[in-house]
């Protein structure tokens, strides 16, 4: 029988082994671990006292189904994002991400969608939310915190810390289990958000530091109290903390270590991430794909910065290409590893691929994790070495329960298979004959032409090879010879020209006749999410219009 752990008791532990340690540094604030676990604890009883549902209890409860309150988190990364998660754990709510872009109309649908009870909300989103507050019945609590906006607190809401001050620093009145939830919304680039509800046990080991580095499940309260006495690591995550950047302060809390945030958290600032890195030493620093690495690289080419205690650069989400890490690896110390992750809000973390001076850079293949696999064209049945097609990249194991509320969504996406239940949220792959695991890209953004698929990952990575591409996107449009054409949306770099027949001979150097753009357009951005995927969204439209 597997021993099971809830983040609320991991939290509790760590914070006792460590209590002194710096848990979350920004800008001139330093909390540590037992001041974290405090302060959540502080929330936690805010959240009860102020009429935060009781859990229901989960017997019979559908894989689809959520029976705790909810607690939205509307908010740019700072600390009270984080001890707002814990402190929604320890109050046996779920918290809820939200994306901090959203106009009222999205919003409205997310904050529905969860039933919100609870708004945990940065004040420079009050004009935002205020539109839509009449059309929230279930929330009963908003919770304001101070920024440089200086707006003023809704009607009913309190202000963050005087909420925190007023409430009781000892044990909440409702013990977390292992079945509470998780819940992690998805992007929402290629269709409406999702949440998609994990058991606390399973998260924990999928992607929250549940896990040893060689793969095996910790299975001792004993033994994540050993693990973070040993933790000095410091890591920074640079992406929004609404997704999935919290996997990487939540594996660092969970150790004992020490998370950071750069001093901008309110947009990208390259100079702002390695500056913070070089003042705070940082071991570790978590990106998001060419999106966040191309500006670094920039900054890196401009200015000098003191990275000497840099070990990692981890990049999850969105594609790495390998011109962009080899420009890495030449502009930051020499004993850099590159960590390229891929993975899922569905998945967990489920690869990774380590580029270095001394091995190289590509991308594209990675070594699978526990669980890990590729499942056939018909997702009848698991691949083996040896079986050369291009099936679904699955996980099986520590999965996700479904999506809330949603019950076909969740029986298409999470199938079982000869008594086997997986997820398989859309990705296509390649098990290859060493092991590891060809990831070509999202079903849903494949290109359909003269009955020949093209990924449009694979399509994008190659043109960003090329020195004059800064950027670029890749969709299909209809067109009455194939079906659909493959169409390039392109951002040149500064002062950078190219043409379109340079740009497609380049990239018939490295794919495909039939795989070759079309068409190029050319734009002065590319729109991205906030955590640096593609909108092909925005892509398809310009495509279309053009």
């Amino acid at each position: 029988m597997r021993v099971e752990f809830n983040l609320a008791e991991v939290n509790e532990a760590v914070a006792a082994v460590v209590p002194d340690r710096d848990a979350i540094v920004w800008r001139d604030i330093r909390r540590s671990h037992a001041e974290l676990a405090a302060r959540s604890r502080r929330l936690a009883n805010c959240l009860i006292d102020r009429g935060l549902s009781e859990p229901g209890s989960f017997a019979g409860r559908a894989a689809w189904e959520s029976r705790q309150p909810h607690v939205a988190l509307y908010m740019y990364n700072g600390p009270e994002y984080l001890e707002s998660m814990v402190g929604s754990f320890k109050a046996r709510a779920v918290p809820v991400n939200v994306n901090y872009r959203y106009v009222a109309d999205e919003l409205l649908y997310l904050l529905n969608d969860a039933g919100a009870e609870a708004i945990i909300y940065h004040a420079e989103f009050a004009p935002t939310l205020v539109k839509i507050l009449p059309q929230l019945p279930q929330l009963r609590i908003l919770l304001q915190v101070a920024d440089e906006s200086d707006n003023d607190l809704l009607p009913g809401a309190v202000a963050y810390e005087d909420a925190i001050a007023a409430a009781d620093d000892t044990a909440p009145p409702r013990a977390a289990t292992v079945d509470d939830l998780y819940v992690l919304y998805t992007g929402g680039t290629t269709g409406m958000p999702k949440g998609v509800l994990w058991r606390q046990a399973d998260i924990f080991v999928a992607a929250l530091g549940g896990r040893t580095r060689e793969g095996v499940e910790i299975g001792a309260l004993d033994r994540i109290r050993a693990n973070a006495a040993k933790g000095a690591f410091r890591t920074m995550p640079t992406a929004p903390l609404m997704h999935a950047a919290h996997w990487s302060a939540f594996d660092a809390l969970h150790a004992g270590n020490t998370v950071v945030l750069q001093d901008q958290t309110r947009h990208l600032d390259a100079a702002s991430i390695l500056s913070t890195a070089q003042r705070e030493r940082v071991n570790l620093v978590q990106i998001i794909g060419d999106a966040f690495a191309r500006p670094l690289i920039d900054e890196l080419q401009s200015s000098s910065y003191d990275l000497s205690e840099l070990a990692v650069l981890a990049s999850g989400g969105a594609i790495l290409s390998v011109s962009v890490k080899e420009q890495l690896l030449e502009l930051l110390p020499d004993h850099v590893r590159i960590i390229d992750t891929v993975g899922s809000s569905e998945t967990g973390r489920q690869a990774t691929h380590t580029s270095s001076r001394r091995r190289g850079a590509s991308t594209g293949t990675f070594d699978p994790s526990p669980g890990a696999c590729v499942l056939s064209a018909d997702k009848g049945r698991r691949l083996a070495i040896g079986d050369d097609e291009v099936g679904w990249f699955a996980q099986h194991g520590r999965v996700p329960m479904g999506y809330l509320g949603d019950r076909e969504k969740t029986e298409k996406t999470f199938p079982a298979i000869d008594g086997v239940r997986y997820s398989v949220p859309g990705d296509r792959a390649r098990l290859r004959d060493d092991g590891s695991i060809e990831v070509l890209g999202r079903d849903s953004v494949t290109i359909n032409t003269g009955g020949e698929k093209v990924f449009a990952e694979e399509v994008e990575a190659v043109l960003k090879r090329h020195p004059a591409v800064y950027d670029a996107v890749v969709c299909g449009r209809p067109s009455e010879r194939w079906g659909q054409e493959v169409v390039a949306v392109v951002q040149l770099r500064g002062g950078g020209s190219v043409t379109d027949e340079e740009l497609r001979e380049a990239c018939a150097e490295h794919l495909a006749r039939y795989k070759l753009p079309k068409a190029f357009i050319y734009r002065d951005r590319i729109e991205r999410s906030p955590v640096g995927k593609p909108d092909y969204r925005w892509a398809v439209a310009v495509a279309t219009t053009d």
